[in-house]
């Protein structure tokens, strides 16, 4: 099983200083990866790295706004120069805002696809045009079941979540003939601070529940394993693909 291995490999993870990007997070260094902790709250990420350390994991801290290019080319730059190579990319980082469309403004649309979308744009490209030298990397973007499926209120994170799918394919191919293997993991329900009004609802909960085959909320902690084996060698012939981790809900009608 050494195939699923990340010993000493170095893996960048956006957005995570909290919640899935957390639990990402640690879910790499237990296959044996170091990794760099990415927000904006210098703080949050702190915390994140010293519970790390703690375990005895390598992990170090970079604050920097995935939204901003130039702030993303100087962050992963000083990454490379400072810590070492990224053989591991994980695009996280996402936000979540619910309205009905009509009534949608055109700013906070702009917030979601610079966070959703743009972002992985950016960080990609920067960490690629360092891989694709080496020849060698794993990219994975965060997707969702929203990838595929639309809800009431959400169009926009819908909108952006199919969009980076489609970018994963593109990534993909451009990249494939320099050794670069692109994925997407795709999320069903899982009960984080982004989903919080949605835990609270009962109504909500249950229809979920009764809605996906497996019957429950996910927990954060089984996203991890498809994490490893995307990022690992064990998905050596894996790219272009995207990996839904839902408990069936993409599955039924």
């Amino acid at each position: 099983m050494n195939v699923f291995c990340l010993n000493n490999r170095l893996a960048l993870v956006t957005g995570s200083s909290a919640g899935i990007g957390e639990a990402l997070a640690h879910g790499l260094c237990e296959a044996g990866a170091h990794v760099v902790i990415n927000g904006r709250r210098t703080d949050a990420i702190a915390r994140v790295v010293a519970e790390l350390q703690a375990a005895g994991h390598t992990a170090h801290a970079m604050a920097f706004d995935v939204t901003d290019p130039a702030a993303v080319k100087s962050a992963i730059d000083r990454i490379e120069a400072d810590i070492g190579p990224i053989e591991i990319l994980i695009n996280n980082a996402g936000i979540q805002r619910r309205q009905t469309l009509e009534a949608f403004e055109e700013e906070t649309w702009r917030e979601l696809m610079s966070t959703n979308l743009d972002s992985a744009f950016y960080v990609a490209k920067r960490v690629a045009n360092h891989m694709i030298p080496r020849r060698r990397g794993s990219i994975i973007n965060i997707c969702s079941v929203q990838s595929e499926l639309g809800r009431p209120s959400i169009a926009p994170y819908a909108a952006s979540k199919g969009g980076l799918k489609m970018l994963t394919k593109g990534m993909a191919i451009d990249w494939g003939p320099h050794g670069i293997r692109v994925n997407g993991l795709g999320p069903g329900y899982f009960a984080t601070e982004l989903n919080k009004a949605l835990v609270a609802d009962e109504t909500f909960s249950q229809w979920l529940c009764d809605r996906t085959p497996l019957g429950r909320w996910g927990e954060v902690g089984e996203l991890t394993g498809a994490a490893v084996f995307l990022a690992s060698d064990a998905s050596s012939f894996v790219t272009g693909h995207v990996l839904y981790v839902d408990g069936g809900v993409t599955a039924r009608l």
